[in-house]
Order: structure tokens, then sequence, then C-alpha cells
């Protein structure tokens, strides 16, 4: 604890770290939409083939695994936040914020398995 003006300040003082990582995010996952977007217009893939086309390219893997890992890291600081904010009981806030982040993980590793199976 560190008093400060008179007050106890507690925590972990995520606060520009989170902000950034959120801001970060965003941009690169908003990137990427604006080129699958493009990907579509140009390529206009009709079917299962043409789709498979587009992600046989290690690049457009790549890019897509990018894009869900920072899906879910942006995700990850918005229900941390969350539950730090809304749930009290700390036995509580840990047991729901370890099966969010295992979750996460989980889907990390899946999204991996699908992109290069």
């Amino acid at each position: 604890m560190v008093k400060h003006s008179g007050r106890i300040v507690t925590g972990a003082h995520y606060g520009l770290r989170d902000w950034m990582v959120q801001r970060v995010t965003a941009v690169l996952m908003v990137i990427y939409i604006l080129l699958l977007m493009t990907i579509i217009w140009i390529v206009a893939p009709r079917d299962y083939a043409a789709w498979a086309n587009v992600f046989n390219n290690q690049w457009m893997r790549i890019a897509t695994f990018l894009f869900f890992a920072c899906l879910f890291w942006h995700a990850w600081v918005g229900v941390r936040n969350v539950l730090m904010d809304y749930v009290k009981p700390a036995i509580t806030r840990l047991i729901l914020q370890i099966l969010v982040i295992t979750s996460l993980l989980v889907y990390l590793v899946w999204t991996a398995e699908i992109l290069w199976s």
C-alpha cells in the first residue's frame, strides 16, 4: 500500500498498460479486417476451394493467427477489468480469471490447429 495525498492507494496499477494493449490490439485487428476485406474484394472466393486457397498462404495464416491472438488478449484485458471491478470476493474472482485465461489459451491453440491442419 502507498499513501498518496492522505489516501491509501492499492492495486496493481494496470491502467496505462491496459489502455495501450486495448488500443494496439484494436488497431491490429482493424488492419487485419481491412486486409481480409481487400482480399475478399479482389479474389471474390465463392466456394470452399477458393477460401482454402486464400488461407493456404503462410503469411495469411500468420496474419490470421495474430488477429486471433490480439482478439484474445483484447478480450482478456476487458474481462479481467470487469471481474476486478464487479466481483468482490477474491477467491471467486481468481477462479473466474483462471477459467477465462484457460479458455482463451485453449482457443488460441485451437486456432493454430485449425489454421495449420
